[in-house]
């Protein structure tokens, strides 16, 4: 579930229940107004806590992991996304135009994987090279290129390594592709399991409207 959805759908229980504990505490139990003030928040609290605790449990099992496997998934998902924060800004901190398609797509592709394994965490599994190699090579490499890119004077020896990091981070981007690729790899199979079933289907049909055509002549 979209995650703002979710915080508004917690809130809606939520604060009904505070005001139904608050009228019970002050009405009925007939508490003071900072007592049944205490017990509403509380009571709030819990009603909150309570309804996200069951809608991840959900969540988890939905996905088919366990929650040892998700804290796993999510400590590992917390760090790529200063991970990718990092690699976002020292791309967009070099100032070549040369370079701005490509760094681009390199952000673009990365968080593109975060999206999709925050969102179905189970795919996590497929995308360990992006997450355990490709994004710490990326990183370092785009800040090192970020802060030798911007050093006033420039000697042979420099923009030969600034022309090979460009050459090698190029070269990487199709290793990211393939990450993606790689995370989409059973949709894409199931997509073309499903094109498979409806062209037989398709061609069933034609088959069928052609006999019932070829008797009517008859």
């Amino acid at each position: 579930m979209n995650p703002f959805i979710s915080f508004m759908l917690r809130t809606f229980i939520a604060i009904p229940t505070a005001g139904f504990v608050w009228l019970i505490s002050f009405f009925g139990f007939e508490q003071t107004l900072l007592a049944s003030t205490g017990f509403s928040f509380v009571g709030g609290c819990l009603a909150y806590f309570v309804v996200k605790g069951i809608m991840q449990h959900r969540f988890i099992k939905n996905q088919g992991l366990t929650r040892r496997e998700y804290k796993y998934i999510e400590k590992n998902l917390d760090e790529a996304k200063k991970k990718i924060n990092r690699l976002t800004k020292a791309l967009f901190s070099v100032r070549q135009v040369g370079m701005l398609k490509q760094n681009m797509e390199i952000a673009r592709v990365a968080r593109k994987i975060y999206r999709i394994t925050k969102k179905e965490p189970k795919r996590f599994y497929f995308a360990e090279r992006f997450y355990f190699y490709n994004l710490d090579s990326f990183v370092e490499l785009a800040e090192k290129y970020s802060f030798l890119s911007s050093q006033p004077t420039k000697n042979v020896e420099l923009n030969q390594a600034l022309k090979e990091t460009r050459r090698t981070m190029e070269e990487m981007r199709y290793s990211l592709e393939k990450d993606l690729q790689q995370i989409l790899a059973n949709d894409l199979d199931m997509l073309h399991l499903e094109l498979d079933v409806a062209k037989h289907n398709m061609n069933t049909l034609k088959e069928t409207r052609y006999l019932d055509e070829s008797r009517k002549l008859k």
